[in-house]
């Protein structure tokens, strides 16, 4: 079957991407695989569901740059489709000295970047916004938001199909080769031919660039978040996003407080090396993707640049109290028993021969 354009992944990334082209080129023969049986099956449908404005990006890289132009899409499209979201707003809490310069850091980085209505806050000014938080200073960040990213990817899905586009669940891809001006994309379900062919494959993409005969410019390691909810009870400890101020010794962003657009509280995650590509639990495991991660020498070379925090991580996860612990620098009443467990998410961090985390995308 032969098709002007092949988009391979059926996240957010391959759907907006299969929705702007249709939109711009309208009778455009497309093409959508997508291996799972739904859309939205890992990344997209496993994360806090976050409207993220751009303020942690270093400015003039390319995420900075799609983060803010991102947001302003996204609410748009939102509105347009009435798919449900809100931009409740966020602080970001230093709860240290240590932490106050990184937070004007971040002061520095968000007005750079553009964000609208960034303000610095006082112990006192915390209070007002989330009565039960506390810290030294805080940032707050009221365009950001939230969203269900399963809800606007099928909607994209239903857009893309009454466009005149077409999608293919449960359709794997093996591998890409090019014939002259095409490319034959062979699948689990048959061979499709297109003159152009896109892969967003989040939690495989450095395994579609080989099957495309590349070489890729880095290995997609797996790091799991693992998330609480908040009993409902003690749901009112929480009103809007609260996030600590990153470590910048390490990559990610702490485990932190989320609204949900649906309802309720969660609280993560953190981040832990996955068993497989797609492992959600500890008990998760795929030889193929154990073998990968642990023979890659940028793995080992990250885990000694970072050993007492990948320790804490691993105490984290396996420890409920140690997670509470985390979360009581934010807000001091959570308890223990406030924590149900509750879902998680892996991550696809692209990760260099040298142990360096790809901090910008590549395309």
């Amino acid at each position: 079957m032969n098709f002007d354009v092949l988009v391979v992944g059926g996240g957010i990334v391959g759907l907006a991407t299969a929705y702007r082209l249709l939109e711009a080129r309208p009778g455009l023969r497309l093409l959508l695989l997508e291996k799972e049986s739904k859309l939205a099956a890992h990344q997209t449908g496993n994360n806090s569901g976050v409207l993220h404005s751009g303020l942690y990006y270093k400015p003039g890289s390319e995420k900075a740059r799609l983060s803010v132009s991102g947001l302003r899409q996204m609410i748009a499209f939102c509105q347009e489709h009435r798919v449900a979201f809100e931009q409740c707003g966020k602080i970001v809490v230093a709860t240290e000295e240590i932490e106050l310069p990184r937070l004007e850091n971040l002061w520095e980085r968000g007005n750079a970047n553009g964000l609208l209505g960034l303000r610095r806050l006082t112990a006192t000014q915390i209070k007002e916004i989330e009565p039960h938080a506390a810290g030294l200073a805080a940032l707050h960040v009221p365009q950001e938001g939230i969203v269900d990213y399963a809800a606007v990817c099928e909607k994209l899905g239903e857009l893309i199909r009454q466009r005149g586009g077409e999608i293919r669940l449960g359709t794997k891809v093996l591998r890409i080769e090019v014939s002259g001006k095409d490319h034959n994309v062979h699948t689990t379900d048959g061979s499709f031919t297109g003159k152009f062919v896109i892969t967003c494959g989040g939690l495989h993409s450095d395994r579609l660039v080989r099957a495309a005969g590349q070489k890729p410019m880095a290995k997609i390691v797996p790091f799991r978040g693992e998330y609480y909810k908040i009993r409902q009870e003690r749901q009112h400890l929480v009103r809007h996003l609260i996030y600590p101020v990153p470590d910048p010794k390490f990559p990610f962003l702490g485990v932190h407080f989320t609204r949900l657009i649906h309802g309720g509280i969660e609280a993560g995650p953190n981040a832990v090396l996955a068993f497989a590509r797609e492992g959600y639990k500890w008990t998760d495991f795929n030889l193929r993707d154990f073998a990968e991660s642990v023979s890659f020498p940028g793995l080992w070379r990250f885990l000694a640049k970072y050993p007492s925090i990948c320790g804490y991580e691993i105490r984290r996860s396996l420890s409920r109290h140690e997670f509470c612990r985390s979360l009581q620098k934010l807000v001091p009443e959570i308890r223990v028993a406030d924590l149900e467990t509750g879902g998680a998410g892996v991550r696809a961090q692209a990760m260099t021969a040298d142990g360096k985390l790809v901090e910008d995308f590549h395309f």
